[in-house]
């Protein structure tokens, strides 16, 4: 269908290649709509600090720090930037999509690792190919300036780390709230729901459904009997 034919990440017209992702937040139900799209915004923020370290690693070279802390900034720039928005953005869009415990788990499973190699970046342990704080501090003794602009990606860092953790936090508390377990994701898995287009669709309409109930019993005018007035 031409309205969900892929339209990301959106290239110019003079790049040969063609977007491989079809990607809409107005198909996400409303209520799930904000958390989708602060979790893109993450995504975002963390190839921003890829990039960022990838500068910071290129001063950090010509100050002393070496090349293998700089050809290391390339690779994670380059595979994590696509792996990251694959890995575990796709499967918390899909989740939020159409409600799949499958997907859900998929975005646990990786995101924990996500979350994890964020930390490790933060603290940035010399030869690993980003500016954490280690790394940083250490080397404000050879070089203030150069220091100060591997201080930029490491705060980038220790935000991506801290705001990662929380959004693990919020999603696993919700998840959890809305009865999910992993047997259900098994049975998904086994039964191929996960992917099929009709149980999604139906799956989406249940969970808009269920929400829309739970906003009309919390707002809905009290009902007193006569003899209670």
């Amino acid at each position: 269908m031409a309205d969900t034919e892929p339209n990301f990440p959106p290239l110019p017209g003079f790049v040969p290649l063609k977007p491989c992702f079809y990607q809409n937040f107005e198909e996400i139900p409303e209520q799930h709509r904000s958390m989708c799209k602060k979790m893109y915004n993450l995504w975002i923020l963390n190839s921003a600090t890829l990039a960022v370290n990838f500068i910071a690693c290129f001063a950090w070279m010509f100050g002393g720090g070496g090349v293998t802390n700089f050809g290391l900034s390339i690779i994670w720039l380059l595979m994590f930037t696509p792996c990251s928005y694959v890995c575990w953005f796709r499967p918390i869009y899909k989740a939020f999509k159409s409600d799949s415990s499958f997907n859900f788990m998929l975005f646990f499973f990786v995101f924990m690792a996500q979350v994890g190699i964020s930390i490790i970046q933060s603290i940035g342990i010399p030869g690993w190919g980003v500016c954490g704080w280690l790394a940083t501090i250490s080397f404000f003794s050879y070089n203030i300036f150069i220091a100060l602009v591997m201080m930029i990606p490491t705060i980038m860092f220790t935000a991506v780390a801290s705001l990662s953790f929380i959004a693990l936090t919020k999603i696993h508390n919700f998840y959890r709230g809305t009865g999910a377990s992993m047997s259900k994701a098994q049975e998904e898995w086994a039964t191929g729901a996960w992917k099929n287009p009709h149980v999604q669709a139906a799956a989406q309409q249940a969970a808009m459904g269920a929400a829309t109930g739970a906003m009309q019993d919390q707002f809905s005018s009290p009902q007193y009997n006569e003899n209670q007035m």
